[in-house]
């Protein structure tokens, strides 16, 4: 098979066999440790920029399938695994990894130490790293990994570029597409809401022409700060519309209040990460892929209050606000992959939507 190799900014090097596309990528090299669910892994478009090194030893046994996409055309920069299936046994499957990874121009690589890897990660953090042939020239791409900088704009690289509705007989929801999973669309839809999915950079004005009885904010990837217009619509909008923030969402209900974000170590990304609900004391397992978090500190001086932390490393993983319906959670309650745990957060949103009908708002489901 032909040779590839992981070059990372620190000098370290990773020599594999490659499969997918054949082509060079640049990206921060990222790992996530779920055992299943490498499809909706690879197609989550808040990877976008990343090259997704996965944990589990044996990837794409099962396939691939036309089903499980979270997206249509992932924004990956590469994959990186122990060993890829040749010959997946599933009765879903359709295609192997390799085949689909040619198809969507993701490079891959297998053979190589993923533990080391993921050690070196945990150790000092993200890195970025470059996939590419092994006849080139070491230095060169040292020197380019310290020249070009990360992306700032992934957010308007995975969001639609126009409003488009999925229609349904009960409450309207407008969607903003952050880097939006196909799953919360899924959840939002499965309750019967009239769904409408508008672009990152759609204004507060915008969003309220729609009449939405309610306005959920979308996962996506990168910093927070990078789409300060989204942090100003989210303020606009607080006490007009009840609100619902997944992952980059929450971060950005964060920083609308007055709270602030940090970039995290290596980040949260798996399928089993324990969320203990600080009201209750329930504590549940969550599926979770972001780099950057609320700051636990900045959270005190605000109109929000901590709903739920991370049982690992004490961060901030949901918020509530203190007078308006508005409220969020770092997590992934659509799953995909990972447990349903936190599913009923969308029943919660959609009561948060009747009780500000019952307050005497004016709701427009159809």
């Amino acid at each position: 098979m032909k040779r590839r190799q992981l070059i990372l900014e620190d000098g370290t090097i990773f020599i594999g066999e490659a499969f997918g596309a054949n082509n060079d990528s640049i990206g921060e090299v990222v790992f996530h440790t779920g055992m299943t669910g490498y499809q909706e892994i690879i197609t989550d478009p808040s990877f976008a920029g990343q090259i997704v090194t996965l944990t589990y030893p044996l990837i794409g046994n099962y396939g691939v399938n036309h089903e499980d996409f979270e997206t249509f055309q992932p924004a990956i920069k590469g994959l990186i695994v122990k060993e890829a299936a040749d010959y997946p046994s599933n009765f879903r499957s359709q295609m192997t990894i390799d085949t689909y990874c040619k198809a969507k121009n993701i490079p891959g690589l297998q053979g190589i130490d993923t533990r080391k890897l993921t050690r070196k990660i945990r150790q000092f953090g993200t890195l970025r790293g470059m996939l590419c042939g092994i006849d080139v020239n070491q230095d060169e791409i040292l020197d380019r990994l310290k020249r070009e900088k990360a992306a700032n704009d992934l957010v308007s690289t995975v969001s639609t570029k126009q409003n488009f509705p999925s229609p349904g007989r009960g409450y309207r929801v407008v969607l903003v597409d952050f880097g939006m999973k196909h799953g919360i669309l899924r959840e939002l839809t499965h309750r019967n809401c009239h769904v409408i999915v508008v672009p990152h950079n759609t204004t507060s004005k915008e969003i309220l022409a729609l009449h939405p009885d309610g306005v959920m904010l979308s996962n996506g990837p990168g910093d927070p700060k990078d789409v300060p217009y989204a942090v100003k619509m989210v303020e606009e909008l607080l006490g007009q519309v009840p609100l619902f923030g997944i992952c980059l969402g929450h971060q950005l209900l964060a920083l609308a209040n007055g709270a602030d974000t940090e970039k995290l170590k290596f980040g949260h990304r798996g399928a089993n990460h324990p969320v203990k609900d600080v009201r209750t004391g329930k504590v549940i397992l969550t599926s979770q892929n972001h780099g950057y978090a609320v700051s636990l500190d900045s959270v005190k001086n605000t109109n929000l209050e901590i709903t739920h932390i991370a049982i690992n490393d004490g961060t901030v993983e949901g918020l509530k606000h203190k007078k308006y319906p508005a409220f969020s959670v770092q997590y992934h309650p659509e799953s995909a992959p990972g447990p349903e745990d936190a599913n009923d957060l969308f029943d919660q949103f959609i009561e948060m939507i009747q009780k500000w009908e019952e307050a005497g708002h004016e709701t427009y489901r159809y």
